[in-house]
């Protein structure tokens, strides 16, 4: 009570509203620091909600709760202007219970965001106050599809899907909300450490989506869409060369989607397979590791989800990521990789072809860039070679640093987050120096930490030069976040 008539207080002094707004919003960062001090000094241990209630073997009780302020200056998205910030909170809270072979569970979350005005980029994306994101069974000891000493299990209901990269389809982290499915997934692992995924799922809708009840943080109950279906077969092989490249592993996947217009629900009739490799050696001390991911994506589609929109599109897309790193064995551990990412566009927006590869189910954050209210990059059109440097000084603090030079695959598609084109080609295919940074630091281990963020785009002559571009020469973004396991 007593902060909350301090800010009434500070804010009543600020005859501006916007201004008004950013105080606000410097003066939770604010609060957020003093609060760590404390929390430092009397946590010993990290708090585990499971040993605080007591709980008997056969119930698994964990979660956590995630603050995070955002503030964005400079705008690169079509038709907004100025600068922006927001508050995000997320809870979750994961419940088990073991019955034998048969595990049943459940996961709440609630993610909200305060601050926001009518220029803020808002979506279900950001904002999905309370509702399951999990409610499934789990049958465990099931016969393996891997050999005589595999093993799987089955799980069935509503739940999150991360596989290999999380490129394909992934539990995000960052993101204030998680993305559910409802369907069956089938897990077999070998001895050796060999895995193969199989699912058949539909994506979860989140409400609300509209922007009224977005602003509002209305609780409405997310429902499936039974006319999307996402399916997957993705094999993990560990150690494929061991003599050669110890600890490479390999990867074979497809996935797929197929989608029916519902009375709830208008698609683009997406119909593709996407089959894809994968070389990966994680970073160790003392030798290079490498990341290389490529999938090619076939089928077709319509350009809109419009009910009038008929004419069907040839999808030929493909998608590339190359990584090359090196940790070497010197204080703090520092890692510096190479990359480069690649997602193809639509060279001619006139012809029967759909050239463009879309982001669908996987993530974004981990190999381009801060997202949330900032985020201009996705795999979509895309060209960006970089480079990326990360430390680990103690056990406690860890960050990275990563550059990349962001080109347009093709210049006559969209920079699809920003949603600006120039169908002539003529505004060429730089969109600018993208920088990243990140820092964490376990407050109090394995039970609250602290993260900065921060991020720059210099723009460079596509949106200088494009139709409807953006005002100024880039954008600065940071944030500040705690998040509190339990």
């Amino acid at each position: 009570m007593i902060l909350i008539e301090q800010a009434q207080t500070l804010l009543s002094s600020v005859s501006n509203p916007f201004r008004r707004k950013e105080v606000l919003g410097r003066y939770l960062v604010a609060v957020l620091f003093l609060a760590l001090a404390p929390l430092q000094a009397l946590a010993q241990d990290a708090f585990r909600l499971q040993e605080a209630v007591n709980a008997p073997e056969w119930l698994t009780l964990k979660g956590e709760t995630r603050i995070r302020y955002e503030s964005l200056e400079g705008q690169f998205r079509s038709n907004r202007q100025g600068s922006d910030q927001l508050l995000l909170l997320r809870t979750l809270l994961h419940a088990e219970v073991d019955t034998g072979q048969i595990v049943l569970g459940a996961e709440l979350q609630d993610s909200r965001t305060y601050l926001g005005d009518e220029g803020t980029p808002l979506s279900n994306s950001l904002a999905n106050p309370l509702d399951f994101l999990q409610l499934y069974a789990r049958v465990e000891e099931l016969p393996g599809l891997l050999g005589e000493s595999s093993q799987s299990h089955l799980t069935l209901g509503r739940q999150t899907v991360s596989i290999g990269s999380k490129r394909q389809i992934e539990r995000v982290s960052y993101a204030n909300v998680i993305k559910g499915y409802t369907g069956g997934y089938l897990l077999s692992e070998s001895q050796r450490g060999d895995e193969l995924h199989t699912f058949l799922v539909v994506p979860i809708a989140r409400f609300p989506n509209t922007r009224p009840q977005i602003d509002g943080n209305v609780l409405e109950a997310d429902q499936e869409q039974w006319g999307r279906r996402i399916w997957g077969v993705h094999y993990r092989r560990s150690n494929i060369l061991p003599d050669v490249v110890p600890d490479l592993w390999g990867e074979l996947f497809v996935y797929g989607l197929e989608e029916d217009d519902t009375t709830e629900f208008q698609t683009p009739n997406r119909s593709h397979i996407a089959p894809g490799f994968r070389l990966y050696r994680k970073p160790s001390v003392g030798r290079w590791d490498i990341d290389l991911e490529a999938a090619l994506r076939n089928g077709t589609r319509f350009e809109t989800s419009n009910p009038a929109d008929t004419q069907s599109l040839n999808v030929k897309a493909s998608m590339l990521v190359g990584i090359i790193g090196y940790t070497f064995d010197a204080p703090w551990e520092p890692r510096l990789s190479l990359e480069y990412y690649f997602a193809s566009g639509d060279d001619d927006p006139n012809d029967l072809n759909f050239d463009q590869h879309e982001r669908l189910f996987g993530g974004r954050r981990t190999d381009l860039n801060n997202t949330s209210i900032h985020g201009p990059l996705t795999p979509a059109n895309l060209s960006a070679p970089g480079f990326r440097i990360q430390v680990t000084p103690s056990d406690r603090w860890d960050g990275w640093f990563q550059y990349h030079a962001a080109h347009l695959a093709a210049k006559t598609d969209s920079w699809v987050i920003a949603r600006l084109r120039d169908p002539s080609g003529q505004s060429g295919k730089f969109i600018g120096h993208e920088l990243d940074a990140r820092v964490r630091y376990w407050v109090v281990p394995n039970s609250l930490r602290l993260e900065l963020g921060a991020s720059g785009l210099i723009f460079g002559r596509f949106p200088k030069t494009v139709p409807n571009g953006p005002e100024g020469n880039g954008t600065l973004f940071g944030y500040t976040q705690l998040t509190f396991t339990f």
